[in-house]
């Protein structure tokens, strides 16, 4: 049945509701997280605020994470899984076994320098003993393809006579990783003390030439 017309005049058309989407106010949730996490710490960090900059509610991010402490390890579980994620794409695999080493540290350092959030947070997880990470086996599963890719490049290099015996590679890791991770975690104090800022292009270049060359000398048949 038709409506009368000034009825019909006062009609506006019903704008479309937003759609729910869960899973992006989850992502949202543990982006502005990880920045507050990274600045505050764990104790420091609140969960009010990280509400307030999300636009949602503490009653939702309780839902979805439990706690403060489900949502640090919620933090700590992605920031582990977008590194490993991009590395998986760099085909180590395709190279060969010493380019491979010198791209893995390339992109480590060029990775831990555009996101110091993520040495922030390791950090942090290091002052609490590392035990939200221990609690995490997504975590340690997220770590083994990495290793097993610095294996398999290890074992290459043996076979070629490129490499010498023995190399662990969770060692190989970790130098890597050590060397990387220094860049950032005490750029202000050494910066400070010795006057080099390590943001610059040039000095970033010489770090990656000079802890390429330090480690595949240590890799090397014959070192």
């Amino acid at each position: 049945m038709d409506l009368p017309e000034d009825v019909a005049l006062k009609e506006k058309p019903r704008t479309p509701t937003r759609k729910n989407d869960p899973e992006r106010t989850k992502q949202d949730i543990l982006a502005v997280a990880t920045k507050e996490f990274a600045d505050h710490g764990l104790a420091g960090a609140r969960v009010d605020a990280i509400a307030a900059r999300t636009r949602t509610t503490k009653r939702a991010i309780y839902y979805y994470f439990g706690s403060k402490e489900g949502l640090y390890a919620a933090v700590l579980e992605k920031a582990y899984g977008d590194i490993r994620a991009i590395e998986s794409e760099l085909h180590l695999e395709d190279l060969e076994p010493e380019q491979a080493v010198r791209r893995l540290i390339d992109f480590t350092v060029d990775y831990h320098d555009a996101n110091s959030d993520f040495v922030r947070l390791v950090s942090i997880e290091n002052i609490h003993r590392g035990e939200h990470i221990a609690a995490s086996e997504r975590i340690r599963n997220l770590n083994v393809p990495i290793i097993q890719s610095i294996a398999s490049i290890v074992e290459r290099g043996r076979r070629e006579g490129i490499f010498k015996t023995g190399i662990d590679p969770v060692d190989l890791h970790m130098m890597i990783s050590a060397f990387c991770f220094f860049r950032v975690s005490n750029r202000y104090t050494f910066g400070a003390i010795f006057r080099q800022d390590f943001s610059e292009a040039e000095t970033k270049e010489k770090h990656k030439r000079m802890i390429a060359d330090a480690i595949v000398s240590w890799i090397r048949a014959g070192a």
